[in-house]
C-alpha cells in the first residue's frame, strides 16, 4: 500500500515562490510506486487549496505522514507544526520549539551561546524604537541588518557607514517587528546539511561564493551567478569543526529531521561562526541541502525517503508520551 504523503507549500511569507519551487522538487523526488502524494497549496492570502489539513474531530485524516515546505514566516516557525501535533500527524522537520526558536534569529543567537557556541556580536532593536546611534555605538561598520523572522536574505542589508543605517533599520522593519543587526564579518560563506532525529549527522559541507557583496535573495534566486563548491574546499580539521558545530547547534535548538546550518569563516582570525540555522531549507535545482547530501553519497530521492522515515520515526516515539491521567 502506498504512503499518503501530504506536501504543504506555498504560505504567507516572502517565500512563497521559493517554497512553490522547493515543493515541486520534492513532489517530483518522490517514487510514484511508494507514495501517493496529496497537495496542499497556502495562498499568498493564507487561504488552503482545497483545504485546512485539520481534520474534523474524530474523523480520520487520510494522510499518513505530511512534509511541510513552507519557507519563512507561518510554515518554519512553529505555526503549522503547531496545527499538525493538534491534527496528531507525523510530519516532516522540526517540532514546534525547535522551529520558532530557530526561526528567531536572535533567540537562536541566545541558545548557542548557553552552550558556548560561536555567534557574531549582535545588537536587537525593535520597530517601535530603531535607534540607529545605539546601534553604530555597539558594532563597528560594515554590519548587517536583518529582520529577526524570515530567510532567503529578504529585508537584509549591508551597511557600510552611518548614513546607511536608518533606511537598513526601516527596510528591516517593514518584514518584522524585531531587527537584529549584526557585525560584519569578511570572509567566507559555508554551509552544512544535517540529518537525523536523537543521532543527527552532518553531510560534507560547501562553500557559497556570491557573485554580489554578500549572498542576497537577488544572488540566491534570480541572478543565477553565485558559485558553489561541494566540498567547501577546507583542510580537514576545519571540515570536521563546521560538521560538529553543525550538529551541536541542531542539538542546541532541539532540533529533529533536517536543517541546514550557516558558517561565517573569518579571514583574519580563521575563526568560525554560525550564523543561523534554517529548519525547512530550500530543495529548488541550485539549493546546497540536497546537493551537500548528494555528495555525501544519499541521493535525492533517497533523501526523501529518508526525511520520510525520520518523521514517522518520530512520531511512533511521541506515541510513548502519556498527554493525559
Amino acid at each position: 500500500m502506498k504512503l499518503r504523503v501530504a506536501v504543504v507549500y506555498g504560505g504567507r511569507s516572502g517565500e512563497h515562490e521559493i517554497s512553490i519551487r522547493s515543493a515541486k522538487a520534492i513532489m517530483a523526488g518522490m517514487d510514484p510506486a511508494r507514495y501517493e502524494v496529496i497537495e496542499y497549496f497556502i495562498g499568498q492570502d493564507g487561504k488552503w487549496s482545497p483545504r485546512p489539513i485539520l481534520p474534523e474531530p474524530g474523523a480520520h485524516p487520510g494522510i499518513d505522514v505530511v512534509f511541510p515546505v513552507l519557507h519563512g514566516t507561518f510554515g518554519e516557525d512553529g505555526t503549522v507544526q503547531g496545527l499538525l501535533e493538534l491534527a496528531d500527524l507525523p510530519y516532516v522537520g522540526a517540532g514546534v520549539l525547535a522551529s520558532a526558536i530557530s526561526m528567531d534569529k536572535e533567540m537562536m543567537k541566545r541558545v548557542c551561546q548557553e552552550r558556548l557556541l560561536p555567534v557574531v556580536d549582535y545588537v536587537v532593536l525593535q520597530r517601535d524604537h530603531l535607534d540607529a546611534a545605539r546601534v553604530s555605538g555597539r558594532l563597528p561598520f560594515p554590519m548587517f541588518v536583518k529582520p529577526a523572522n524570515l530567510g532567503s536574505s529578504v529585508g537584509i542589508s549591508k551597511v557600510h557607514h552611518a548614513g546607511e543605517l536608518e533606511s537598513a533599520l526601516r527596510l528591516a522593519a517593514e518584514y518584522d517587528s524585531k531587527i537584529i543587526a549584526e557585525r560584519g564579518i569578511e570572509g567566507r560563506e559555508l554551509e552544512c546539511a544535517v540529518l537525523g532525529n536523537q543521532q543527527p549527522v552532518a553531510a560534507v559541507p560547501c562553500e557559497i561564493l556570491p557573485s554580489r557583496e554578500f549572498y542576497d535573495y537577488e544572488d540566491k534566486y534570480l541572478l543565477d551567478k553565485a558559485e558553489t563548491r561541494v566540498p567547501a574546499d577546507l583542510t580537514p580539521e576545519q571540515t570536521e569543526e563546521v560538521r560538529r558545530l553543525a550538529v551541536e547547534c541542531y542539538r542546541a535548538v532541539e532540533c529533529a529531521g533536517m536543517a541546514r546550518v550557516d558558517f561565517l569563516l573569518e579571514k583574519a582570525t580563521g575563526k568560525l561562526y554560525i550564523n543561523e540555522i534554517n529548519t525547512i531549507p530550500g530543495f529548488t535545482s541550485i539549493s546546497m541541502y540536497p546537493k551537500m547530501w548528494e555528495h555525501s553519497g544519499l541521493p535525492f530521492a533517497g533523501l526523501v525517503d529518508r526525511l520520510i522515515e525520520l518523521a514517522l520515526e518520530r512520531h511512533r516515539a511521541r506515541q510513548a508520551t502519556r498527554f493525559t491521567r
